[in-house]
């Protein structure tokens, strides 16, 4: 009986009583425990061992394969591929989840009137966030609302995380990975069908407005934040983006740092500019942010104004930091005095310090999205930009 169970446990197929009875009976007769070592080996020449997990570039690979053969007719336009390609990773990650992993917590961290603030939930909680918010695109694109029936307080994305976790009537569980995920193919095919000429379709976020082409690019890197606090909770490796996407995220972020300087002015969160401000579209006080890494770049930021052109002539700071520690910053899962920063000027000339927030700048310190009021631009984040950048360092 049991020597006829030798290549079932060779094999790793027996039930744990059966592999028990087998490894006793091993251990008292030596003709089955050589049996037991030959077929042992033979499987391993039949199979090496690997990694069950799919390699993260093969997706990209297939695609471009298929694409060289045959383009799409109807393609994927540039400004919506990082949302395309962070969703299918976040999707990728997420299939193979046990009830455990569904249910495991998450604290979503964020940065509100500068301090710290956290939100325990759910890796399924997470999910129903990244749809409620999300749908604040479907609605600019005529698609439906995936809160079509519930009734948030303000139609911003706090408030509408928020009611849609109140309106379920249990926790959120796997069920809401077929929303989320069906959602974000309406919104690539929608993307792609309306034409580049889309991309400035304003989309509400309550507060304020930011083209189509921006929101998709912020949905983006919402998406890779919290794939990345779900890989925590579950103890799981997650890549940054790559780099022709992490470029954008990260332009995105640098062209609304003067708009978000304003508004931290405006309410007393920075200090006041100490010389008349600069008209609009005339050169001001400028940081030079160098991105180093993967996706990197230079862009000149204005300080004085969100109206004011960035100038090299008017450098007074250089901060230099990797692509994805400038993201985590500017999610706020990183304290400015936590990021490994280089900076160069400041309010007292020190040279090369290490530190975040040296400047009498503020930081850019709220993700967007979060549950709980994040820090946001001004009234107008949608101006054209107001800093010069450089083409990334890295190509497609």
């Amino acid at each position: 009986m049991l020597t006829s169970l030798l290549g079932a446990w060779a094999l790793a197929a027996c039930s744990p009583a059966e592999a028990e009875a087998v490894e006793e009976h091993l251990g008292t007769c030596g003709p089955c425990a050589d049996e037991a070592l030959r077929l042992r080996g033979a499987v391993g020449l039949l199979q090496r061992p690997e990694s069950l997990d799919l390699d993260p570039g093969l997706r990209t690979r297939v695609l471009e394969s298929c694409l060289e053969r045959r383009p799409p007719r109807i393609p994927v336009p540039e400004w919506a591929a990082a949302y395309d390609a962070e969703t299918a990773r976040l999707d990728a990650l997420l299939q193979d989840f046990g009830d455990a992993e569904w249910h495991a917590p998450v604290r979503l961290r964020w940065y509100e009137a500068d301090e710290p603030s956290t939100r325990r939930t759910t890796v399924a909680g997470v999910i129903a966030h990244l749809l409620a918010v999300d749908g604040l695109v479907a609605v600019a694109l005529g698609l439906d609302d995936p809160l079509e029936d519930v009734r948030a307080e303000r139609p911003t994305p706090a408030a509408r995380t928020e009611a849609h976790w109140r309106a379920a009537r249990f926790p959120p569980t796997r069920s809401v990975r077929a929303p989320w995920r069906e959602q974000s193919h309406r919104l690539v095919r929608a993307a792609s069908f309306t034409g580049g000429g889309a991309g400035r379709t304003p989309v509400s976020y309550g507060d304020f407005e930011l083209p189509l082409h921006d929101a998709m690019l912020d949905r983006a890197f919402e998406c890779w934040v919290h794939a990345e606090d779900i890989a925590e909770a579950v103890d799981y490796p997650y890549e940054p983006p790559s780099g022709r996407h992490l470029h954008g995220m990260v332009d995105l972020a640098a062209r609304m740092l003067p708009a978000v300087l304003e508004h931290r002015r405006l309410h007393g969160l920075a200090a006041p500019v100490e010389r008349r401000p600069v008209a609009a579209g005339e050169p001001g006080r400028s940081l030079r942010l160098e991105i180093e890494g993967s996706g990197g770049g230079e862009w000149l930021i204005a300080l004085d104004s969100p109206a004011a052109k960035g100038s090299a002539e008017h450098e007074v700071a250089h901060v230099a930091l990797d692509g994805a520690e400038f993201c985590r910053l500017a999610a706020g899962h990183v304290s400015p005095q936590e990021a490994a920063v280089g900076q160069e000027g400041g309010p007292r000339g020190d040279q090369g310090r290490p530190a975040g927030g040296g400047l009498d700048e503020p930081h850019v310190a709220g993700r967007r999205g979060a549950p709980g009021p994040p820090v946001r631009p001004g009234p107008d984040p949608a101006r054209p930009p107001s800093g010069r950048r450089r083409e990334p360092s890295d190509s497609p």
